[in-house]
């Protein structure tokens, strides 16, 4: 196997203001570079300061690593703490106590404040709830939620009892819901009847009970539901019971379950996994250091913040920035329950303006769809409205290409907010590769140079580093604290996915392709090493066809490349294009994807021009926005969708993208 050919060239830097700099916990290059030879020279003593410095232990640890049984690594395995503690108790008497820990914005726009004194009431008195169920300590919990402060409770409340809990982003199907149940062996779900989404009440409770019913649910035995909306829902007599009822009579004072540093706070199905699905299991102690750090580091979070992080509590980007990240930096967030276009594309940035938010953290997917909003409808373009409380923005879920990248600094930072863009995975637990807003110099496109203590590189398929400027596979050589422990009653599996043999079974494989650049050592993610295309014996990396094809910017608002079989070159490059008007057909589309080709030869060369280009309204995403790139191979191969695809926001765009120019 060759190396992944880099073919895309971003020369445009932009390099932190002066006063960015100077303001920053992370002060400038010098101040990165310093903790980065700290980490290299002593790890053990490197992340042992940071954790005694960072969590509340109950019980201290005296052993940092314990690397015995790689690569089954332990971190702090010897220390005791609780995550809710490090969230809400330990605020208590300080002056986070009565600061707004959430601000919450419903679908309807109606806004509810939350305090950290009210939250960790709340949360207390939802975990003694859960115990008079006989829920208790190594317990799995499902959690079925909206988006909104009652699922964050939720996640809260299992891990102040020591309960690992297991969230379900709420536009997955019955039948996925089953398999997690069964493999979580849960013994409760919590849920809600309905849920609020674009002015829709779509059904929660009704999937559950589906999920339930397909059979080999034997573990569990309660199902909470939570009545988001007035609309009635079935109810199983002594198995289901409202929020309402389990609530009356408790108390709001739960002392929390001290835990093993090792102990699962969380199992985590990773999405769009085909066959059994593959759970994600994190530690408690790791994991909350590396939430709280990120928070500190990326984000730079300040006490007179306002922080928000739009992604669902169904995802990882959930879990560490929306659940455990902000409240155990003692930060005020936003949480939102709709989507970015009801009533009307312009939604974010009415937020933004509405609650002086400061920090903003968003999916490319999400920033691409509002430009084409944007560039269609005038009326809804950010310039609209006042986003000048903005001084960091961020993009996370996938690379973020150089022409939205410089859209998103443009119209919605004003050229003064810099972008973090984060590569990190539901298996590294918080940001890995990411630029430090006062230190960073920035390039479109790339997400520059990993944490101190994230020891990453690139290497071939024998785990041999390759040279700047040369594509490979992205691993990390050293173990970091909050890294995936195993996969839930998998451990096989765990070890050939993550630490192959063939790489010595001691580097952890991301999965992505990347490329270093030979002048500043940045990293760039190229696509997901399975979204390589060998095209007559050149490796190409689906993302830069893709930021390409973007970068036609007065004519192409998105698109997907993937792969498919062919005699000639053995593989053809597939495009699907969503344009920044009507989807063209006939003549008219045959001359505009000839166009595209010609335009990619330009840009790329002639090796990555698209053999087939088909026009779309949209591309097949799920609910959380994630472009669902097997649906597309197989529509590119001519393949009949047997998949799944009960989890698309839009399947009816199938049929469109099966259509050849």
């Amino acid at each position: 196997m060759s190396n992944i050919e880099s073919v895309l060239v971003e020369n445009r830097v932009f390099p932190p203001s002066e006063a960015t700099v100077k303001a920053a916990r992370i002060s400038g290059m010098p101040a990165y570079e310093a903790m980065c030879h700290e980490a290299e020279r002593d790890l053990e003593g490197f992340w042992a300061r940071l954790a005694k410095d960072n969590v509340v232990w109950t019980k201290p640890f005296t052993t940092t690593l314990n690397e015995s049984n790689a690569p089954f690594y332990k971190w702090f395995e010897d220390g005791e703490l609780n995550a809710s503690a490090n969230c809400l108790d330990k605020h208590v008497g300080t002056p986070v106590e009565n600061k707004t820990a959430i601000i919450f914005e419903a679908d309807d726009g109606a806004v509810t404040r939350v305090t950290y004194k009210e939250m960790l009431a709340r949360v207390g008195q939802f975990a003694n709830a859960l115990k008079a169920q006989g829920i208790k300590k190594g317990d799995r919990v499902i959690i079925y939620m909206p988006m909104g402060v009652e699922g964050v409770v939720a996640m809260q409340a299992c891990a102040r009892i020591g309960a690992t809990h297991s969230v379900v982003f709420g536009g997955f199907s019955a039948k996925a819901l089953n398999e997690r149940i069964i493999d979580a062996g849960a013994v409760a779900v919590v849920t809600a009847n309905y849920q609020m989404r674009g002015g829709k009440e779509l059904p929660l409770k009704s999937i559950v009970d589906e999920g339930i019913g397909m059979g080999g649910c034997d573990t569990l035995k309660t199902v909470l539901v939570y009545m988001r909306t007035a609309t009635a829902c079935n109810m199983v007599a002594g198995r289901d019971k409202t929020f309402a009822e389990v609530l009356e009579g408790q108390g709001s004072d739960c002392p929390p379950v001290a835990v093993n540093a090792e102990h699962p706070l969380f199992v985590l199905y990773t999405s769009g996994s085909t066959g059994k699905p593959k759970g994600v299991q994190h530690s408690t102690g790791g994991y909350l250091l590396w939430a709280k750090l990120t928070m500190d580091w990326t984000f730079d979070i300040r006490p007179d913040d306002v922080f928000w992080c739009t992604a669902d509590i169904g995802w990882i980007t959930g879990h560490t920035y929306v659940a455990y990240g902000p409240l155990a930096a003692g930060a005020t967030q936003v949480i939102f329950e709709g989507i970015p276009t009801f009533p009307h594309a312009g939604r974010f940035w009415q937020m933004i303006e509405k609650h002086k938010a400061t920090v903003f953290y968003t999916a490319p997917t999400a920033i691409r769809s509002l430009i084409k909003a944007a560039e269609t409808d005038e009326k809804v373009h950010p310039k609209n409205w006042d986003l000048s409380s903005l001084r960091i923005l961020g993009t996370v879920g996938e690379p973020i290409n150089p022409e939205a990248w410089m859209w998103y600094y443009r119209n919605v930072g004003g050229e003064r907010c810099p972008v973090v863009d984060t590569f990190w995975q539901t298996e590294t637990g918080g940001h890995m590769i990411t630029p430090l807003p006062g230190a960073t110099p920035l390039v479109p496109g790339s997400c520059t140079l990993p944490l101190p203590g994230i020891m990453a590189a690139i290497v071939d398929e024998t785990g041999k580093d390759v040279p700047n400027g040369a594509g490979g596979m992205l691993v990390v050589k050293r173990p970091w604290p909050s890294m995936i422990r195993t996969i839930w009653g998998d451990p096989e599996r765990f070890k050939k996915s993550y630490f192959p043999e063939e790489m010595g079974g001691k580097l952890y494989l991301a999965g992505d392709g990347a490329v270093r650049d030979a002048k500043r050592g940045y990293f760039r993610i190229t696509g997901r090493i399975d979204d390589v295309l060998n095209v007559s014996g050149h490796r190409l990396g689906t993302m830069e066809i893709e930021s390409a094809l973007v970068a036609k910017t007065d004519l192409v608002a998105e698109a997907a490349v993937v792969g498919r079989p062919d005699d000639l070159t053995g593989e053809a490059i597939c495009a699907f294009v969503v344009l920044k008007r009507a989807r063209p057909s006939g003549e008219e589309a045959k001359q505009i994807a000839a166009d595209l080709r010609n335009w990619v030869a330009k840009e790329i060369g002639p090796i990555a021009k698209p053999k087939d280009i088909r026009f779309g309204d949209n591309l097949p995403k799920t609910r959380s926005g994630k472009i669902m790139r097997r649906l597309l191979r197989s529509i590119a191969k001519g393949e009949a969708i047997t998949q799944d695809v009960s989890t698309l926001e839009n399947p009816a765009i199938l049929e469109q993208l099966a259509q050849t120019n």
